[in-house]
């Protein structure tokens, strides 16, 4: 009987982790990046974005004086305000824990050499490329590898993330009105 068991739970779990695999990289063709260590070294693969990513990561964190930082600040001192002291500290807590995950993204990202590289026959290609709306010619330019630039819904996303948080740091009365509001509203006051 204890065999039987056994067996049944071997293979409730085999069955399990096919289903795992099955849906693991659902999106592999969809995203540029699946894993943490695909980001290892992307400073020097396109530094801007790197940039704007690791902004928008210290905003995350909570970092002064971007936007984060004071929406964690108005968030956690309306919750004090009210008396929710344990949710205050889960929430100091969990910050704490996912600043953690956050720098070492950032650190991936900065301080990790790239593991990939350049094909050979690539660096000396050079393509005649013609840009046109259908029907007429509007520019004809040579294409190289220094020219490929790949855009993606994830380079929008940060861009205006960074933006925002950029913003905050400019006018930042708007910002931290908006929040107090949402602070308010999420609490009932």
């Amino acid at each position: 009987m204890y065999e039987d068991k056994k067996e049944i739970d071997t293979k409730k779990y085999t069955n399990n982790e096919e289903v795992v695999n099955k849906y693991r990289y659902q999106d592999e063709n969809t995203s540029p990046i699946q894993l943490i260590s695909q980001l290892k070294g992307y400073y020097y693969i396109n530094p801007m974005m790197a940039l704007s990513l690791c902004i928008t990561l210290f905003s995350f964190v909570g970092v002064p004086p971007l936007i984060g930082f004071f929406g964690k600040q108005m968030i956690l001192s309306a919750a004090l305000d009210n008396g929710y002291i344990f949710m205050s500290l889960v929430a100091i807590l969990t910050s704490v824990i996912s600043a953690v995950y956050y720098l070492f993204v950032i650190k991936q990202i900065f301080f990790e050499k790239p593991s990939y590289k350049l094909n050979p026959v690539l660096n000396d290609l050079s393509l005649n490329c013609v840009i046109s709306n259908g029907k007429t010619i509007l520019k004809k330019t040579m294409l190289n590898v220094n020219n490929i630039v790949i855009s993606s819904s994830l380079s929008v996303i940060i861009s205006i993330l960074t933006l925002i948080i950029l913003l905050f740091i400019f006018i930042p009365q708007e910002w931290l009105s908006m929040s107090n509001i949402l602070a308010l509203i999420l609490f009932n006051i």
